[in-house]
């Protein structure tokens, strides 16, 4: 099959879309599957063509919002290869620039859309308002996820059930909405495949000794993954083990501000801040933790999670229905729902090692079914029905056939 993915954020930049993308890609390429990417170049003025044009990267400009940016909708320089990719289906990875152009291109092309939605914009909608006007833009954000996943997309998917239950209970979309949870490369998190001496060295560089009980968090540090909750409760639990460290991974916004109330609550030595990690190399840091956190309320499914469970690392997460359907409640980790619940589940794992094992071995296991494998498998039962009736052979054909009359059009015209 011959696939075309379309996405505003794709390697080297990373996030969890990126990463899912990259995952996916790989995935399928496994399975004999030719995949193209059409995506956003840093430059916004220059085209790349990377790969033997298997990669296009269209100019785009800043957004203002982390590094995003936004392409045009219709880039010329790019319409006459992505026909030359001759494409099967086109599965899309954004509502807006990079998205539209993939609406236009399987309009005029006449191939079937898959879209993934991964980002619940309604909780993002901030950072252009400023405060402002927050109830009429939700209300433009719902009327264009709507448009863009409902009225265009052949089919459509959602990682989890909490995103589902948006589309067809608030939403009210009539297009199929299927439940495919990301996948992750789980053997890159396997601590068989880690070098130990590597995590020693990392452990010192970051000044954490053997002695010391580590909780994570990897993600973007801005006020919706409310990091500042961890920060908080990291009072309580160093005082009841001062050899309690949090190791905040990421980078964002709120950087500096959250650097400055671990110093004004006292606690800096508690409180670690890596910044960005290179996504080759972030795997090498979940070897290091006893338990990874999250009070985010806004995710749509948390690929962090899964890939400190495939480390064997036990999950102590806000009781949000993205996460209800990873984190099974005294079995790989615990949900909480407020601060005296979640500062219980760290102490009794800190002060049970017995628990603690249990807790890792389980999240391993758990871990382990969401690889990227399983993760493509599922999203090809999607273009599948996306085709339709209609066979491969027959829509290469068809290509073939619209490609002869455009030669015998240009002939009639003397082209």
């Amino acid at each position: 099959m011959r696939i075309g993915i379309f996405t505003d954020t794709y390697p080297p930049y990373i996030n969890g879309v990126s990463t899912s993308i990259a995952m996916l890609e790989s995935a399928l390429r496994k399975k004999g599957h030719q995949v193209f990417i059409c995506t956003v170049n840093a430059d916004e003025h220059a085209y790349n063509f990377e790969k033997n044009d298997r990669i296009i990267r269209i100019p785009g400009i800043p957004t203002g919002i982390y590094d995003y940016r936004l392409t045009g909708v219709y880039p010329l320089k790019a319409i006459k290869k992505i026909k030359e990719w001759n494409l099967d289906v086109i599965h899309s990875h954004t509502e807006f620039g990079v998205g539209t152009f993939a609406r236009i291109m399987a309009k005029q092309l006449d191939i079937p859309l898959v879209h993934t939605y991964h980002t619940m914009y309604e909780d993002y909608i901030h950072y252009i308002t400023k405060g402002y006007f927050d109830g009429p833009s939700k209300k433009i954000v719902e009327y264009l996820t709507k448009f863009y996943c409902d009225k265009t997309a052949t089919e459509l998917i959602v990682p989890t059930k909490k995103t589902y239950d948006l589309f067809k209970e608030k939403y009210e979309v009539t297009r199929n909405v299927h439940i495919v949870p990301t996948g992750i490369e789980v053997e890159r998190f396997y601590r068989e495949n880690n070098n130990q001496d590597e995590t020693k060295k990392l452990k010192q560089e970051l000044g954490i000794s053997d002695s010391d009980f580590v909780i994570l968090f990897v993600g973007r540090l801005a006020s919706e993954k409310n990091v500042s909750f961890l920060i908080e409760n990291q009072v309580y639990l160093t005082k009841k083990n001062n050899h309690c460290k949090l190791l905040i991974i990421g980078d964002g916004p709120d950087i500096e501000l959250f650097k400055g109330q671990a110093k004004k609550l006292g606690i800096e030595k508690n409180v670690l801040f890596t910044g960005k990690i290179p996504w080759d190399k972030i795997h090498q840091y979940y070897q290091i933790p006893n338990v990874f956190v999250t009070a985010s309320h806004t995710e749509t499914q948390g690929l962090t999670l899964l890939e400190a469970m495939a480390a064997s690392v036990p999950v102590v997460a806000f009781d949000d229905e993205a996460f209800r359907e990873v984190i099974v409640h005294d079995l790989n980790g615990y949900l909480f729902k407020n601060k005296k619940e979640y500062r219980n589940y760290i102490e009794k794992i800190m002060n049970d090692k017995n628990l603690l094992n249990r807790l890792s071995r389980q999240a391993r296991i758990n871990g382990e079914g969401h690889s990227s494998k399983y993760y493509a498998e599922k999203v090809l039962d999607v273009y599948h029905i996306a085709i339709g009736s209609r066979t491969l052979k027959e829509r290469r054909n068809r290509s073939f056939l619209d490609k002869m009359k455009d030669v015998i059009k240009r002939g009639f015209h003397g082209g």
